[in-house]
């Protein structure tokens, strides 16, 4: 079994996630007492944050090569970073370590395209949808990416931030992003990619109006593929 590097706390919430179906997955497949072999650096996210809102990017580069590069020195065989957005980061992270980075997008497209769907509603941080960094990895699998209008990007980026990475999942919003939601399916999506790690705090299948995939279950399954593959 491969070790899984793991770049976890943005938000410690979503991290958790991916802890229980590593280890879920690797018992599912092997049994008995078995489990997922992880290397985890959990970073403050305070930081990250900080460098988001006035856009230092370069800054939050830094800070996530440190963790991989200390992660690929402990014995990982390959990163994972959990988090959508600093997926943005992924190819300076790349120049910094000799082991790969599972691809958070291209392992949501691999599972949007097996279920036969090919135009997906994209929901996340206010840089997920409007930046390339996520969607020109689904364009490249051959997927179309529908995002919301203007103001519910604002939206919906404001719950992520203010609620969901603070521990609130509240009603009032869960009835917004229903009505994002319902809103791609009426401009041709035919299912819709969470693209953040924290938005399965707030949205189901049972609450959407279209399929939905889950990109902090897909990841971590597909890690937990790789380890054992």
């Amino acid at each position: 079994m491969k070790t899984i590097g793991l770049i976890g706390g943005m938000s410690w919430e979503s991290t958790i996630t991916y802890y229980e179906v590593l280890n879920k997955e690797i018992v599912r497949a092997l049994g008995g007492f078995h489990s997922a072999k992880i290397l985890m650096y959990s970073v403050d996210f305070a930081e990250l944050e900080a460098n988001m809102s006035k856009g230092d990017w370069d800054g939050n580069a830094m800070i996530l090569a440190d963790a991989a590069k200390r992660l690929e020195r402990a014995g990982a065989d390959f990163i994972v970073i959990a988090t959508n957005t600093m997926h943005k980061l992924v190819p300076q992270i790349e120049r910094e370590i000799q082991i790969p980075i599972l691809h958070i997008a291209e392992a949501a497209a691999e599972s949007v395209k097996r279920d036969g769907f090919s135009k997906v509603g994209l929901l996340g941080t206010k840089f997920t949808m409007t930046q390339d960094f996520i969607k020109d990895r689904l364009k490249s699998a051959g997927l179309e990416v529908v995002v919301p209008d203007a103001s519910d990007i604002e939206i919906v980026n404001n719950v992520i931030f203010n609620e969901l990475c603070l521990g609130k999942v509240l009603d009032a919003s869960r009835a917004e992003y229903q009505r994002i939601i319902a809103y791609m399916k009426d401009r041709g999506a035919d299912c819709v990619i969470l693209g953040c790690t924290e938005i399965g705090m707030l949205i189901s299948e049972k609450d959407s109006v279209l399929p939905v995939y889950d990109t902090t279950i897909i990841h971590a399954k597909e890690a937990a593929r790789k380890a054992l593959g």
